[in-house]
């Protein structure tokens, strides 16, 4: 057997490669299941009944349980990793204008996109950028779930290697 001539790692993308006002679509989809729910609403300690009682939450609003939105937040920004920073991330800066405007369902399927809405060198870390992503998530029918403005410090190219 030769040798491929071409290699090519899975990474994300580099400072220079992001372009401000891009549009990525991050796909596929992930169908939130009651085990999820579940499952990460225990581990985090959380012992919101909206989250846990499936009797109590149909005397609710909205008539069942919700996601807990810690989840619907994690799985939006983990969603992104794979094409925007997965390898090229030094570190998550911070979360700003993080909203919920509609409930997550189990069995609802979370879609998700992120605009790069800013970046610039960092002032004080030579060979990194920082970078300003604006993530959305939506359920199977578009309705808006889950936003967040996550500012990233990434390597830029030549200082990674």
């Amino acid at each position: 057997m030769t040798e491929p001539e071409k290699t090519i790692e899975q990474r994300g993308l580099y400072y220079e490669e992001f372009e401000v006002g891009t549009r990525y679509l991050h796909r596929p989809g992930r169908t939130v299941t009651e085990a999820d729910n579940v499952a990460f609403t225990t581990m985090t300690m959380n012992t919101q009944a909206l989250h846990l009682d499936a009797a109590w939450s149909a005397t609710q609003p909205f008539g069942q349980r919700l996601v807990n939105s810690m989840f619907t937040l994690a799985t939006l920004v983990g969603s992104s990793v794979a094409q925007l920073t997965q390898g090229t991330l030094v570190a998550n800066l911070g979360f700003s204008e993080v909203t919920f405007p509609a409930p997550l369902f189990h069995g609802d399927t979370l879609y998700s996109e992120t605009v790069v809405d800013d970046k610039r060198l960092s002032s004080s870390r030579p060979g990194q950028g920082i970078v300003t992503l604006r993530h959305t998530a939506r359920n199977q029918d578009g309705v808006i779930v889950a936003t967040a403005v996550r500012s990233a410090l990434v390597w830029c190219a030549d200082a990674a290697r």
